[in-house]
């Protein structure tokens, strides 16, 4: 029982413009899609990868914030003559 057919894998390319909301909106989407199944194999591993590429996108948008917060904070601290910096990152760790 050989097949040559094999799913093609989805395009994920219109993933890299999405906002953080809407790649976060449409992973639970996804999640929701995969935790009710009723799909079949190749649906639901197509679901699996779009939604890996989704949950990556808002690690990016959450890794960008986390940087401009750090750059923030650290512009503040140095305005202020660096008093009160490592009170903010002693509980971090």
């Amino acid at each position: 029982m050989e097949s040559t057919d094999h799913p093609a894998a989805p395009d994920l390319s219109d993933i890299a413009g999405l906002g953080y909301e809407q790649a976060r909106e449409e992973l639970v989407q996804v999640v929701s899609r995969l935790e009710a199944g009723g799909t079949s194999l190749e649906e639901s591993l197509a679901l699996w990868e779009r939604g890996e590429a989704l949950a990556t996108r808002c690690e990016q948008w959450l890794d960008g914030a986390r940087e401009r917060l750090d750059a923030a904070r650290t512009r503040r601290a140095d305005a202020d003559g660096g008093s009160g910096a490592g009170e903010e990152t002693a509980g971090r760790g």
